[in-house]
């Protein structure tokens, strides 16, 4: 068993249109839609926890582990915290680890934090335990767990492969299919709140999605960064899930010249270049990207 300290960096994503896919198979459920990976990210740090053993020498799972028992801590940008989705995915790899989530990315505001969160664990405790997961099963674990604590359908698949990503079908590796638009950018965001992701993923879904399937249908028509936008500003509406100041917010970009549009879900604009700057806005800047999650120097 390894005993090392790893950290896994996952990048932050916004979901520009999404149409649900639910199943009773957390691994087959997700999403169809497209979104945006960003360079403004989550870092997580993994170790074995202190007072439980994870694994047993031949790589079965202890009692520890088993019963969750000192299954280690997590704590959120260095405050003690619980995120579902993290505790899943060391109970799916068997582990007991002390998890050290940290971002600049505000919580709750459509930013994938929770899958991000998982995502990042999955890696790093397969990294520091030496569990021997290849990357597609990690990130099935970290989308399962998402999935099955309903806090996203799409983050997980669109994170790890990083870009502008276009999810095709829904679900992990092996059932999902993702493609991409070929771009880069810079990318400004203002955030006004949390939107309730179980809430609107819990209700019912039908309009949202036929809305979604439409907007997906005219990107793959033509997959350009302009196009993505003005098919997202489209689904926001047609799905009813514009909020007041970001309704605003987009208009202002749109008057100044730019694109914009509502990150889903949370109250938060997200846009292209300079265009929150150039509406007046007091936006955080960072960029698309490339590469998305992967293990990094501690």
């Amino acid at each position: 068993m390894s005993s090392q300290r790893a950290t896994a960096f996952v990048p932050g994503h916004v979901t520009a249109l999404f149409s649900a896919h639910p199943d009773d198979d957390p691994a087959a459920a997700g999403s169809r839609g497209a979104g945006v990976a960003l360079t403004d990210g989550v870092t997580v740090r993994v170790s074995p926890a202190d007072d439980a053993e994870s694994v047993t020498g031949d790589g079965g799972t202890s009692d520890a582990a088993a019963t969750g028992a000192d299954a280690g801590e997590t704590t959120i940008d260095g405050e003690p915290g619980s995120i579902g989705a993290v505790d899943d995915a060391l109970a799916e790899l068997g582990v007991a680890a002390d998890v050290a989530v940290e971002t600049d990315l505000p919580i709750g505001a459509g930013f994938g934090v929770s899958g991000a969160a998982a995502l990042g664990t999955a890696l790093a405790a397969n990294d520091a335990f030496d569990r021997g997961r290849s990357e597609n099963e990690l990130v099935r674990i970290a989308h399962a767990a998402e999935v099955g604590r309903g806090t996203g359908l799409g983050d997980v698949v669109a994170q790890a492969r990083g870009g502008v990503p276009i999810r095709l079908e829904p679900g992990a590796p092996g059932v999902g299919e993702l493609d991409g638009v070929p771009a880069t950018a810079r990318v400004e965001y203002v955030t006004f709140g949390e939107l309730s992701t179980e809430r609107v993923l819990g209700g019912d879904t039908e309009t949202l999605s036929a809305a979604g399937e439409e907007a997906l249908d005219r990107l793959r028509a033509d997959p350009r960064l302009p196009t993505l936008m003005d098919a997202a500003r489209a689904f926001a509406r047609e799905a009813d899930l514009l909020v007041p100041e970001v309704a605003e917010a987009i208009a202002a970009v749109e008057s100044a010249g730019g694109e914009a549009a509502m990150a889903m879900l949370g109250r938060t604009v997200f846009a292209l270049d300079t265009g929150l700057s150039d509406a007046g806005y007091d936006p955080e800047a960072c960029r698309v990207d490339a590469a998305g999650a992967r293990l990094v120097d501690d």
